[in-house]
């Protein structure tokens, strides 16, 4: 059985691209807004998400503050996917509480799914 996780992107290319990557390892549930993961995440709670920063109307990381407040939700890895990459955006992201960071477009799919494989390896033994 593959594992489940959630993608939240808004952007239909990148949505195709990580589900394309992802799609022989992962079972996938996508969510293209905040507001529609938060709900669904708590349906039914993947084992990672997938988190775009800037998503319309509530961006990734108020969707993480809510996660990480949610005694539910709270234990489950984040990797932020963003295009923002600027000098000490990795360090932030990391310090809101993602547990990983991972820019757009995404250029290493090997890196991304190693990523994905190591922190749900960490999650399973934590």
């Amino acid at each position: 059985m593959k594992p489940f996780i959630a993608l939240v992107e808004d952007n239909p290319d990148n949505r195709l691209l990580v589900q394309a990557i992802l799609e022989d390892e992962f079972e996938i549930e996508e969510y293209e807004n905040g507001a529609d993961a938060l709900r669904g995440l708590r349906e039914r709670p993947p084992k990672l998400v997938l988190l775009d920063i800037s998503l319309p109307e509530m961006d990734g990381t108020e969707v993480l503050r809510h996660m990480r407040e949610d005694p539910s939700l709270k234990g489950i890895p984040a990797i932020a996917l963003t295009a923002h990459a600027m000098a000490g955006d990795r360090e932030r992201f990391l310090a809101m509480g993602f547990d990983h960071y991972l820019t757009k477009p995404i250029v290493d799919d090997e890196l991304l799914i190693d990523t994905i494989h190591g922190l749900l390896q960490r999650n399973a033994n934590g």
